[in-house]
């Protein structure tokens, strides 16, 4: 609020023109500067909550607040793109597609690829296991792929992940 604005919220009597001199006006005008940062942060509040423009630290809080606390190794980029997603990542939690979006959005690839019929070693289909081949160059964010695998698969569903270059059919399906 400028000084001006603040002296209209004095009584009548404190708002007489020679009245508002001297000390009153240096009280005010401190007061304003006082409102001054409070009244910057209300001006872009908007950008605390919008995940892609709120500041670097305050990142992390969207994302506890979005049930998306997680060792996200990728950057702070796609932290800020999972707490955009996360609405949409809620309404597909346990489904294949689901954790296709979740791992694709925590990384920025594209590339992984989810088996749902995992021979086992009789040559038939594993029951209630997947297998999750992601990129090689994704390994040393091992962590964090386990940690998303973990949360948005079934819960009575066991998992393989495994690296892979592009165009292997990797271990599953040998």
């Amino acid at each position: 609020m400028r000084s001006a604005e603040l002296a209209r919220l004095l009584p009548g009597v404190f708002q007489a023109p020679p009245k508002l001199g001297g000390r009153l006006r240096a009280l005010l005008d401190a007061m304003e500067g006082f409102h001054a940062p409070d009244e910057a942060v209300l001006a872009e509040l908007d950008a605390l909550f919008d995940p892609r423009r709120a500041p670097e630290g305050f990142v992390p809080v969207l994302a506890r607040w979005m049930d998306l606390d997680l060792p996200v190794t990728t950057g702070l980029g796609r932290l800020r793109e999972l707490v955009a997603a996360g609405a949409e990542l809620s309404q597909w939690r346990g489904t294949a597609r689901g954790l296709l979006l979740f791992l694709s959005t925590a990384t920025g690839r594209r590339d992984f690829e989810l088996d749902e019929r995992v021979p086992g070693p009789d040559g038939m289909p594993r029951p209630f296991h997947i297998c999750v081949r992601a990129p090689t160059e994704l390994r040393p964010h091992r962590a964090l792929l386990e940690d998303i695998i973990g949360r948005e698969k079934p819960a009575a569903v066991t998992y393989e992940l495994h690296f892979q270059e592009p165009g292997d059919p990797g271990p599953a399906s040998r």
